[in-house]
């Protein structure tokens, strides 16, 4: 049995549409994650309803649950975050922490994506196995470009991961009071200097 889908629905082999015909299973995952896609970069996921998705699809609203069982684990399967990484190699040298922790501040701020994956990544496997993905591709092939050592990026960029989803987690998913109230430029003023520390600091031995 494929997970997350009821014996009955594989070896039926067809679901319903909202117009009365059927369609293989296969083709309906992916209609339902098309339309998740369209539905959650356009709305946010707050506002993301699973009826909206499945109009989008044009299937029953207990097809999206019956194959994902929640809008937590849709949203896991279906988040396509792209943290649009400038190019670090022309920064200057002793720039790169101000300008990675500026950067993300300012695609951090107004967008509820990554809050919403954070959030879902904190119950949900197939979140957590996102934001690992989206780390490790995404800011491991920036860090690679601009330290000594290649060798060393993966660890340099898991311990930046650290420091900024650290404090994406505390201001935008538990919101603790602290480090809603402090503005962004103090937040950056603080950051930079450890995420500077992290790509061109000689590792400790």
């Amino acid at each position: 049995m494929t997970e997350g889908v009821p014996e009955r629905a594989s070896k039926a082999g067809a679901e319903p549409t909202a117009g009365g015909g059927r369609r293989s299973s296969e083709v309906t995952r992916a209609a339902i994650l098309r339309a998740a896609r369209d539905r959650f970069a356009a709305d946010g996921y707050d506002r993301a309803t699973i009826r909206a998705i499945a109009a989008d699809a044009r299937i029953d609203p207990s097809m999206v649950m019956r194959y994902y069982g929640s809008k937590e684990n849709l949203f896991a399967t279906a988040a396509e975050f792209d943290l649009r990484l400038p190019d670090l190699s022309g920064v200057p040298a002793d720039r790169l922490g101000t300008a990675l922790t500026s950067y993300f501040f300012t695609r951090w701020e107004g967008d509820s994506t990554l809050p919403a994956l954070l959030r879902t990544a904190s119950t949900n496997p197939s979140g957590a196995e996102r934001v690992r993905a989206i780390f490790a591709t995404q800011l491991g092939t920036a860090v690679g470009r601009v330290v000594a050592d290649p060798a060393e990026a993966p660890r340099r960029a898991g311990l930046v991961a650290s420091q900024l989803l650290g404090v994406a987690l505390t201001r935008y998913v538990l919101r603790l009071p602290p480090m809603v109230d402090i503005s962004p430029a103090e937040l950056i003023t603080w950051l930079a200097p450890t995420i500077h520390r992290y790509l061109t600091h000689p590792a400790p031995h």
